[in-house]
């Protein structure tokens, strides 16, 4: 093999260039990185809302050891404990060796999705159809919802206080639901719409049943039909729905994707990728970290974080304080020296549409973990920006474990933008920057990610919480 010119030992040397991890990484690796993904799509299959999310998580931390958080209790070195945070946000801790005056590490991700919820009162008849009403939550396109299998998920709380968990259309035996779309002879008109208006919010009808009650005394004869149905299953009445919370996700599961099966393609990778690597790298620390480690499962994020299972209210805070008090030491202390990788995906480059990126700052497939030093918007509006001196500490722990990683914006500017949890983190005084994983197609029904990265995540996220 001929010898490297003076030129090219140079450019090695000083130029950057993202490499496809696949290129680099070893067959035992790669065996490695689709091995972790064959439990990650299980999870995805399971956990399609945050409720579901936080229980597959406390169930797997209490086969690891991990308690229910005590507020007052002095925990020790080792100690691990969990926040259920009203089943729908999650903390999970491990006690390092560093007093907690030294800061904690924090992985903090969100596990709600983008999907069509159930309206307060939903349940109506039209045309002899049986239909449930709804109100799209977080950011869709809401034509790629229309003529596609749905699930029912969520929980609804009866008039006595009973709690009844709801998951209909995940098993091959169960019914599935719809949005129903014109067919191309009958949709001029449609056709005349933006696109964004190609099926309208109010046009998001959840298709349900259609055979009648029978009895010619009765009006609306399809829709008793199904309350009778959910009475004599689930013992509810309509009233019931005033209490409830209900969605619509996609019913299929999460697939490989590719001839080469090196992506998954599935629903909720935003931002569910990441709370299972974060999860997966706090459970899977061999040895007591010298910082106390938390991983944060956060609700709310794509519609804001606000409520009290958002990352924009004071759980996290909250949880700080009460587990520093026994020691003697201020929430404020803590945060101050504390550090955050705000764990949320970024949009990967896609060469269909390469106009809305600039291919220069952009993150794509398989290229690992990508860091995020800004996400908003315009003028960088709503934003956390990391400061150089983190990032610089952050790369060193990433290149120190060989972890491939890459940076990247969230489009052209001035084009779009978004946000995370970083902003609410950092807010508290801790030093954040977003690190995730490169999504095509996000916010849809059927977003695609690649193995590597999910890998890399994993790996990554484990150096961090691991690194002195």
């Amino acid at each position: 093999m001929p010898e490297k010119t003076k030129g090219e030992l140079l450019q090695e040397k000083l130029c950057y260039e993202v490499k496809n991890a696949g290129e680099e990484m070893s067959e035992q690796e790669l065996a490695k990185a689709d091995g972790f993904c064959e439990a990650y799509k299980a999870f995805l299959d399971y956990a399609k809302m945050e409720r579901e999310a936080v229980e597959f998580a406390v169930s797997v931390l209490e086969e690891r050891g991990y308690r229910a958080f005590e507020p007052g209790k002095e925990y020790k070195t080792g100690d691990k404990v969990y926040y259920n945070n009203r089943g729908k946000a999650l903390i999970a801790a491990v006690i390092g060796k560093r007093p907690l005056s030294d800061g904690v590490k924090i992985l903090a991700s969100h596990v709600d999705s983008p999907r069509v919820d159930l309206k307060p009162r939903p349940l109506y008849e039209d045309g002899k159809l049986g239909y449930f009403k709804t109100h799209y939550y977080g950011g869709i396109k809401k034509y790629q919802w229309g003529a596609i299998p749905l699930s029912l998920h969520g929980a609804v709380v009866k008039r006595d206080g009973t709690l009844l968990p709801v998951r209909i259309g995940e098993e091959e035996d169960d019914p599935i639901f719809c949005i129903t779309d014109l067919l191309p002879h009958l949709s001029q008109e449609q056709n005349k719409r933006p696109l964004s208006q190609g099926l309208k919010g109010e046009e998001l009808n959840i298709l349900i049943g259609s055979r009648p009650f029978k009895d010619d005394k009765v009006s609306e004869k399809v829709k008793l039909n199904l309350l009778n149905l959910l009475f004599q299953k689930y013992g509810l009445v309509e009233e019931d729905f005033l209490s409830a919370e209900l969605c619509c996700v996609p019913a299929f599961p999460a697939r490989d994707l590719g001839l080469d099966r090196s992506m998954i393609g599935a629903y909720g990778h935003d931002d569910r990728v990441c709370a299972y690597t974060s999860l997966m790298a706090l459970l899977d620390l061999e040895e007591i970290p010298d910082y106390t480690a938390l991983v944060v499962f956060a609700d709310k994020e794509e519609i804001g974080s606000d409520g009290n299972t958002g990352l924009n209210s004071s759980f996290l805070r909250y949880f700080i304080a009460d587990l520093a008090a026994p020691h003697g030491v201020e929430a404020r202390t803590v945060l101050h020296h504390s550090m955050c990788l705000s764990a949320d995906v970024n949009a990967s480059f896609d060469p269909t549409f390469p106009d809305v990126s600039d291919k220069r700052n952009a993150c794509f497939l398989n290229g690992g973990v990508v860091v995020t030093k800004y996400t908003g918007s315009g003028g960088k509006g709503g934003t956390n920006d990391a400061s150089a001196e983190f990032m610089g500490k952050v790369r060193g722990i990433f290149d120190d474990a060989k972890i491939h990683w890459q940076v990247g914006e969230m489009g052209r500017v001035d084009l779009g933008g978004g946000g995370t949890v970083a902003k609410f983190v950092s807010a508290l005084d801790v030093d954040t920057v977003d690190i995730g994983i490169p999504v095509l197609s996000m916010h849809s029904p059927f977003e695609v990610v690649s193995k590597t990265d999910i890998y890399d995540a994993y790996l990554g996220f484990g150096a961090f919480l691991r690194a002195e």
